[in-house]
């Protein structure tokens, strides 16, 4: 697959994943006002089974809503978390002495804020473990939980200047029809139906330095949420691990068997573990030339004929047909939609 190097070729998340956020915006967001949010953005608010969503767009929309609305969790909580709030955590956790401090005084903000959740953080010689545990008896907001512990890991993967791996993500809800969205956000297998929902770093990682000076802060607050929703991990889970191989080896004709081998995996062994993510190596691939093709559509004057070539289609009618296959809408459609967004 030919590649331009200058835009990154990110995984795309499903309309399904944006839904979970969408349905809690619209009890908090007029719908007229959520209407012309996602038209910004390049989405309309009728579902599309097989629809894709891109890092830029819920960038964006996080954008757009925490501004319009002035609530930096975008109405997730009971209680409004007021502008510049993220700004004041992110300057208390810089002058931490260490990853542990620093993550004492993250749990520390938001028991000053939620009335819903205590966030809970418990320091073992193995461990350190931040989970949310209930003030009463309420529903998990599934994506509220998703993104106050992203945000944990964001932050401290920003304040120690690497992508720190993770030991265990967790959850307290069911596991959702778009689970497999999950492990491009954390660098972990991720857990439903557990008794809280945490997020599990190295006991080693607690006596990390962190260190960020103010102008630093000031542009990954500008860059928000991208640098702590979206961080760069080489750690994931292994459907994303297949990914990068397919990536880097920049060949038509990579095979289950070389992915096994990079791995030191038997093709057997590989199989049966994509299988057990709900995947498989060949969906991977697709996923991958889809992700390609929405980028190119996105970005530049490439035609789509030269699209389909790239990611090695036989034909541009082949590619019209996988790509409305995989987006419910034809190439086309979704230039005209998205170019320049």
């Amino acid at each position: 697959m030919n590649r331009d190097s200058r835009l990154p070729i990110l995984p795309t998340v499903s309309r399904a994943f944006l839904e979970d956020w969408l349905a809690g915006l619209r009890t908090y967001c007029p719908p007229q006002q959520l209407a012309g949010f996602l038209d910004q953005i390049g989405l309309t608010d009728t579902v599309q089974p097989h629809a894709r969503v891109t890092h830029d767009q819920i960038v964006r929309l996080y954008q757009l809503v925490a501004v319009e609305t002035g609530d930096e969790m975008t109405g997730l909580w009971s209680r409004t978390i007021r502008t510049g709030a993220l700004k004041h955590l992110c300057a208390s956790m810089r002058g931490a002495s260490s990853l542990s401090a620093a993550l004492f005084r993250f749990s520390s903000f938001w028991n000053l804020l939620l009335d819903d959740y205590a966030v809970v953080l418990e320091t073992e010689e193995e461990a350190l473990r931040l989970m949310l545990v209930p003030r009463g008896p309420q529903e998990a907001q599934r994506f509220g939980h998703m993104l106050l512990l992203k945000l944990a890991h964001g932050i401290a993967s920003w304040l120690t200047g690497r992508e720190l791996p993770l030991r265990d993500v967790s959850f307290v809800f069911d596991r959702p029809d778009f689970a497999e969205d999950y492990p491009i956000l954390f660098p972990t297998p991720v857990r439903f139906g557990q008794p809280q929902s945490s997020i599990i770093f190295s006991g080693l990682a607690g006596s990390l330095p962190v260190s960020r000076s103010d102008s630093e802060m000031q542009d990954f607050l500008l860059r928000a949420p991208r640098d702590w929703i979206f961080t760069s991990s080489r750690e994931h889970a292994l459907p994303l691990r297949v990914r990068e191989l397919l990536l880097l080896s920049d060949r038509l004709d990579y095979h289950l068997g070389d992915a096994a081998l990079a791995l030191n995996l038997t093709p057997r062994t590989l199989i049966r573990r994509l299988d057990a993510d709900s995947t498989s190596f060949q969906g991977i691939k697709d996923g991958l030339r889809r992700d390609i093709a929405i980028r190119d559509l996105s970005h530049g004057n490439k035609s789509i004929e030269a699209i389909s070539q790239d990611i090695g289609f036989a034909s541009a009618a082949n590619f019209h047909r996988a790509f409305k296959r995989w987006t419910s809408v034809t190439p086309g459609a979704y230039r005209r939609r998205n170019a320049g967004r």
